[in-house]
């Protein structure tokens, strides 16, 4: 029997094609479960929702339509009005609030999961597990590295948490970094490696 998580993948990917999407997914996926394990909640409910965050983008990129269009998704397939609503709320454009920590916890780690994938991406070694919580928030400050990550959501969405930046991008990292090989950020492998492998 197919789980929650198998169906919610196979949703995910029949309105959802582009890698850098589905790792993102993935990546937001991955920072849900261990915010749901650190603090009790439900990890199954939690991750799916960072899953789906984003099931209508691919086709409706636009202010007007995303995420609207995936609550509509998500709501003709059954899932939970909590989750629809935290979906709804992780876009600050659509005025849903965020009181639920389920709705807090998405805001806040969707922004940041990109941000992190862009620090990785320019170390020589291009591996997720050669970040450290310091060369994020290194980084963070350089408005010019990453330009278009809004930092102001990911400073709002830390401080929902009761978080100080550093705490919150230590969590999301080990997240990411657990599922380094699904995110494409294990590295580039040593000549050596290459010979080995």
């Amino acid at each position: 029997m197919e789980s929650n998580r198998d169906t919610a993948w196979d949703l995910l990917t029949t309105h959802m094609a582009k890698e850098s999407l589905l790792k993102h997914a993935l990546a937001v996926e991955a920072a849900m479960r261990e915010y749901a394990l650190r603090s009790g909640e439900d990890e199954e409910l939690w991750g799916i929702t960072g899953l789906l965050h984003d099931i209508d983008y691919e086709q409706y990129p636009n202010m007007e339509q995303h995420p609207f269009e995936g609550a509509k998704i998500l709501e003709e397939a059954g899932y939970p009005p909590e989750m629809i609503q935290a979906v709804l709320a992780h876009a600050p454009h659509t005025g849903e609030k965020r009181e639920t920590p389920l709705a807090k916890t998405l805001f806040a780690v969707d922004e940041l999961t990109g941000f992190i994938v862009a620090v990785a991406l320019v170390r020589p070694s291009r591996s997720i597990h050669d970040v450290k919580v310091k060369s994020v928030t290194k980084k963070f400050k350089d408005r010019s590295f990453a330009a278009l990550v809004n930092r102001d959501d990911i400073i709002e969405g830390a401080g929902d948490l009761g978080l100080e930046v550093s705490e919150h991008v230590g969590v999301v990292l080990a997240a990411m970094q657990g599922i380094a090989a699904d995110l494409g950020l294990e590295g580039i492998p040593s000549p050596e490696q290459e010979q080995n492998g």
